[in-house]
This record gives structure tokens, sequence and C-alpha cells, in this order.
């Protein structure tokens, strides 16, 4: 029985800490921690599930697809200088995609940083731009209100904000902390400006050729039902965004009209002959490589809708309105004159027959099969430079979060993130298509997913090297690539060493044998698989 005459031991930092984490659904943790984070790591109470990855890439990439897949914030843990800095890539990349993160980062005990001790990190700057949001608190006890406010900066933001803890703050008593320095709730209403919708739906009426541009910031139940309405009303083609990271429309109905090209003379060709462009949660537009000359004819129009501040301010639209797209685009159907065209027939994704005898097996062998098989409410994880567009043609999008690709270019996001998309959704098949090249940038994370029995399946297009690079060396016609390439790496024997099963395909046969089996009991997969398929690289690409 306990003495009456005991005070009860005073709380700490890290005990209110875990108060808050609780409170904002922050329990489960990603991380790759090192000594800086032991204080708060060790004897992690029960109801804080910690998920390790051996790489600090593979972490953020995890959290990533687990907070686009939850739609909420993820929890990270980085230590100090060497983690933040192996994780800035990765930071970045959540950041374009709109990843919601909270970010805590271990430094060296504040009672000697000033005189700079092993591990001390200058850590305010190392992530650049990327997060939305750095605090180093001044006090101990200000450590559990910026956790706080960095949760609600990530949601505000879309993306990771970071929190910076000296390792001696989480045994500091909170004693008389004052009141914490973030809300404990902020709500988010969203309403429509009657007169902006107005003014758009009078534009979009006025126009004698509208089309619709989509993207990431669409690909949400309520956005995508909403511009599905819309343009069956204007009879009005839909085209989605190059380089998107998500799918803002879907892409079996019968006015989708593919990605638009990410060069401005091709753009134009594809926009031409339509007056009015109405883009709808993407930039305005996405472009590689630079090519002189307007985006639209000079007699078209541009109106943006976006919640991205930034997209919206860099804009060349002529009109911009920052909103919540879905809300906005339910009230501009309903305000929208119906142009009576009844859709046509649902759209015939691009296919193509078995290679011949003696044919080499490609890509697009693998997509035609997977498009057959695959049910309506797989998420494909894509991050295979080199036949990117061809997955898109072939594979489509057909509910939301049915595509997930990486928009900042940087490799090494789509492994892990189909690990946290997986964690966060298991009531959905999930297959992640990789190329070989980018999957040694992230490979670490199949040990997370067969140490915690996730289910996805990879499939890795092993053609031998950096396949986009050498067909872009080709394009700038200045001689060779001075990389070799590598047949010699073979990703199913690292997944092996990692404790994921892996088996390589080389025929087109033993491709179907696999898939026959593996894909009708996808949803049911309580351990990863990856296929190390060997393909022969693709002739053209044209993004």
């Amino acid at each position: 029985m306990p003495d009456p005459t005991t005070p009860p031991a005073a709380r700490t930092v890290r005990d209110v800490t875990f108060d808050v984490l609780r409170r904002l659904g922050l329990t489960t943790m990603f991380a790759n921690p090192g000594s800086t984070e032991v204080p708060f790591l060790a004897g992690l109470p029960d109801d804080i599930e910690f998920v390790l990855a051996l790489h600090e890439g593979s972490v953020v990439g995890i959290a990533t697809g687990w907070a686009i897949a939850h739609d909420r914030p993820a929890l990270v843990n980085l230590h100090t200088t060497a983690g933040l800095g192996n994780a800035v890539g990765a930071l970045a990349t959540a950041r374009v995609n709109r990843a919601p993160l909270v970010v805590v980062v271990g430094q060296q005990d504040r009672r000697h940083l000033a005189l700079e001790p092993f591990l001390a990190g200058r850590l305010a700057g190392l992530a650049g731009d990327y997060p939305v949001w750095v605090d180093q608190p001044v006090r101990a006890q200000d450590v559990p209100g910026s956790i706080a406010r960095a949760h609600h900066e990530a949601v505000t933001g879309r993306g990771p904000a970071i929190v910076v803890v000296p390792m001696d703050d989480w045994a500091q008593e909170m004693s008389d902390p004052g009141p914490l320095a973030a809300a404990a709730v902020v709500r988010r209403p969203v309403g429509v400006d009657e007169a902006t919708v107005d003014e758009v739906a009078e534009l979009l009426d006025g126009a004698r050729s509208p089309v619709l541009v989509v993207g990431a910031g669409a690909d949400t139940v309520v956005t995508r039902a909403a511009l599905v309405q819309l343009a069956e009303r204007l009879a009005a083609p839909v085209r989605q965004e190059a380089f998107g990271a998500r799918a803002g429309f879907p892409q079996d109905h019968p006015q989708y009209q593919g990605l638009l090209p990410a060069g401005r003379e091709r753009l134009r060709r594809v926009l031409a002959g339509h007056d009015l462009v109405l883009v709808v949660g993407a930039p305005a537009f996405r472009q590689y490589p630079y090519e002189p000359g307007p985006f639209v004819d000079p007699d078209a129009r541009i109106v943006q809708v976006s919640q991205d501040p930034a997209e919206v301010h860099r804009s060349p639209a002529d009109l911009a309105v920052l909103t919540d797209p879905g809300v906005f685009c339910a009230a501009l159907a309903e305000r929208v004159t119906d142009r009576g065209l009844p859709p046509g027939p649902p759209r015939t994704p691009r296919t193509v027959p078995p290679p011949a005898p003696g044919e080499p097996l490609r890509a697009p062998h693998v997509y035609a099969q997977l498009a057959r098989r695959l049910d309506p409410d797989t998420v494909v994880v894509e991050e295979s430079p080199s036949t990117r567009q061809v997955l898109e043609e072939m594979v489509p999008s057909r509910q939301p979060l049915g595509y997930l690709g990486v928009a900042m270019g940087g490799l090494g996001f789509g492994m892990p993130a189909a690990i946290g998309v997986r964690m966060a959704r298991p009531d959905r098949p999930v297959v992640a298509v990789l190329g070989d090249g980018s999957s040694m940038y992230a490979v670490q994370s199949l040990w997370t997913a067969a140490r915690y029995g996730v289910g996805v399946l990879f499939l890795v297009l092993a053609n031998g090297g950096y396949a986009i690079m050498d067909k872009l060396v080709e394009r700038q016609g200045a001689g060779t690539a001075p990389w070799p390439s590598f047949p010699e790496v073979r990703l199913s024997a690292l997944a092996t060493a990692l404790g994921c099963p892996a088996r390589r395909i080389s025929s087109h046969e033993e491709l179907l044998e696999v898939l026959d089996d593996v894909l009708p009991r996808l949803r049911e997969l309580d351990a990863p698989l990856l296929l190390d398929v060997d393909v022969a690289p693709e002739a053209e690409f044209t993004p």
C-alpha cells in the first residue's frame, strides 16, 4: 500500500509529451534511433507502437505512405545530424507529396551544447526549406507544446514539421510549466465563397471548349465525385497533371484522356482548341525539361482551384482560388449549365500482346497482365521512372488512392511508401512497381516489411541499369554515358538477405504463373513478396 505521506512523483517532459501524442493520435512511431534518442525511447509505453527501419530515408518513406493512406500525420523519430541529414531527400519528397509528418529529432545534452560535444547537431537549417515548420524549444518544458504545434503545422502545411529535442529535456520536471503553446484542438472549417463559385461557373458556361486538368490535390472521394459530375455536365475532357503524386480522376472514365505532356510545345498542342483550362488540385503546369514559350494558346484562360498556397501563389493562372477543391467543385458542378452530351463508352486502356517466341520480356508485358488481374481498389505505388507513363496508360487508377507516385523526383520513395500504405490500410491490396535502380535507394525497408508482416507485392523491373539516364544522354547527343550498367545486381538476393521472400522471373510464362498464384490472395498477404523480373529497357522515353 503506498505511503500517503510520500508526495507523488513529479511528472516529466517525457510523461506530458506522451499525453500529447495520445491526444493527437500520434501513437505509431517510425524511427531509426541513436544514442541521443535513448532517454525518450527506453521503456516506451505499451500503447505507443514502435516501427523500426534500417535507414532514415526508409523511416520517412514508410511514414509518408502511412500518413497519405491515413490522411493524418505520422510520427517520426530521427537521430541528430546524421539521422536528419540522411532523411532530407525523403522529407523533401514528403513535402511535395503533401504528407503531414511530425518529426522529433534528437540533440545532444542541453547542458553542454555550447561546447559542441560529440553528436551535437546544427539542425535548424539542415533540411532547408522543405519542412513546413522547425522549432528548437527554448526550455525543456516547452517540448510538449512544441510537438502539439508541430502536429497542427503539419496538417495545415501538408508537410513535415520538425521539433529538435536535447536528450536531457525528457527527464526534466514539468513543475510550473505554464500553458502549452498549442491549441488543444484546431478546427479547419471549409466553406464556399458564393461569388467566386458564380464567377468560375460563368467562365465555364461562357467557354466554347473547356478542359479539366486534375492532380494529387483532387484525390479524395468528395473531390473526385464532384469532378466526375462537373466533367459530365460540361462534356469536357479531363487530363492528369504530369509527374503527379496521385490520380485526381477515375482513369477508366470515358472523358479521361491521359497525362499532360511535360514539355510546353506538346502541352500547347494537347490543349489547343480549348479556350478555358480548369486546373484542380494541381500546379499549372508541372514541366520537364525547360522549353520556351507559353503554356497555352493566347486566347485560352487558366483557372486554378487548389488548397496548396504555394501552388496558387506561383501559378500563371488568370484566376486562382485558394480553397478546398472538393467543396468548391461540388458547388461548381451544381452551378454550371448541363450541356446535355452523354459520356461515351468506358475508356479502353492501352495493352500489348504477350512477347513472341524469342522476344525479351518488357515492362508493357508486365503491365498488361497486372491490368487484367488487379482488383479495382488495389493501391499501385510506382517508382519506375523510365516506364511511369506506360504504367499510367495501361493500368488505370479507378478509386481514390489507387495510384501513388513520387512527385519530387528523388529515388527511394516507392518501396518504403508501399509498406506505410499497407500498414495504414491492411484492407486494400498494395503492389509496388519499382525499377531495380530506384529499389537500391531504400532496399533496407524490405527488412521492416518482413519483420512486421507487411503484405506488399514488390514488382521490381530489372533492366540492369539507369535506363532513364541512358535515354536522356542519348537525347542530349553529346556522347556516351560515363556510368556502367549493373546487371549483376539482383534485388531478389538482397531481399532474401533481409528476410523478405523473393523470386527471380525471367520469362513470360513464369510471370503468369506467379501472378495467377499471388494476385488472387494479395488482399490477405501477411508477409511481403518481391518479384525480380528481368526486362529489356524501353526504346523511347518522352515525358
